[in-house]
C-alpha cells in the first residue's frame, strides 16, 4: 500500500508531468469499465460481449502501457538514480500477472453455462476488477509523486519532453488513437486545450483537424464550445 501523502511534490509543482494525461485517461477507463462489468447482465449474450469487449481492451492498453513506461521511463530513472524504479518495477511483474488472471475470468465467464454459474462468473470477475483498478490507482499515484521527483532532479523539462517524444514514436497508430480519444473524455479544460495547442504547433494538420472531429464527437454540447472558443484566437492570427 503506498501513503496518501502527497507532500513530496508541490501541490503547483511548474515541472512537465509526462504521467498526467494518460493516467488520467486510464483512471476514466477504469473506472468506466468497472461500472460496465458491474452492471453487466451475465445472460444475455450481447450484453457480455459488448462488456467483455471494453474490458478486453482496456487489459491491453494496460499491458502496452506496463510495457512502453519498463522501457523509456525506467531507464531514464536508472540512469541517473540507480534503484529508484525497482519498487514499481517489481509491480509492473505483479501487475501483467493480474491482468493474465482478468482475462482467464473473462473466458470463465464466456465458457459459464447460463444461470446461477454464469451470474457468479461475472460476479468473481467484477471483484477482481475492482481490486485491479483500487492496485492500480495507488500505483499510479506513487509514479506521479515519487518517480516525478526523481525525474525532476534529474532531468530538465526538454529531456523529460525528449523521453516522452521517443515513447510516443513507438506508438502504433491504433495505440494513438486510442490514447488520443481517451483522453480528450478524460482531461478538463485546460488540459484538453494543451493538448490540442500542442497538437496544433507540432503535428500534421490532417491530423490536428482529425483530433478536433474526435473531440466534437466526443464532448458535451458546453464543453465543444469552451474548446472551440478557446482555439479560435490562435487560428484567427494564424
Amino acid at each position: 500500500m503506498h501513503s496518501t501523502d502527497h507532500a513530496a511534490v508541490p501541490a503547483a509543482a511548474p515541472r512537465y508531468n509526462m504521467y498526467a494525461f494518460i493516467h488520467k485517461a486510464m483512471r476514466a477507463f477504469m473506472a468506466d469499465t468497472l461500472v460496465r462489468i458491474g452492471r453487466l447482465d451475465a445472460n444475455d449474450d450481447a450484453d457480455v460481449e459488448a462488456g467483455l469487449g471494453q474490458l478486453r481492451e482496456l487489459l491491453d492498453l494496460c499491458r502496452h502501457h506496463l510495457a512502453h513506461e519498463d522501457r523509456f521511463v525506467h531507464p531514464a530513472l536508472e540512469a541517473r538514480a540507480p534503484g529508484s524504479s525497482m519498487q514499481v518495477a517489481g509491480e509492473h511483474v505483479h501487475h501483467e500477472a493480474d491482468i493474465d488472471a482478468l482475462d482467464a475470468l473473462a473466458d470463465a465467464l464466456v465458457l459459464a453455462p447460463a444461470g446461477a454459474d454464469r451470474s457468479a462468473a461475472a460476479s468473481r470477475l467484477y471483484r477482481q476488477l475492482a481490486v485491479f483498478a483500487g492496485i492500480n490507482f495507488e500505483h499510479m499515484d506513487y509514479e506521479e509523486n515519487e518517480h516525478n521527483a526523481v525525474l525532476w532532479a534529474h532531468y530538465s523539462d526538454t529531456e523529460l519532453l525528449g523521453i516522452e517524444a521517443q515513447l510516443h514514436a513507438a506508438l502504433s497508430p491504433a495505440e494513438r488513437a486510442q490514447g488520443l480519444r481517451l483522453m480528450l473524455g478524460a482531461l478538463d479544460h485546460r488540459e484538453r486545450l494543451r493538448l490540442l495547442e500542442g497538437m496544433r504547433a507540432h503535428a500534421p494538420a490532417a491530423a490536428f483537424e482529425g483530433a478536433l472531429a474526435l473531440a466534437r464527437s466526443l464532448l458535451g454540447e458546453r464543453d465543444w464550445q469552451k474548446l472551440e472558443s478557446a482555439l479560435q484566437p490562435a487560428a484567427a492570427a494564424a
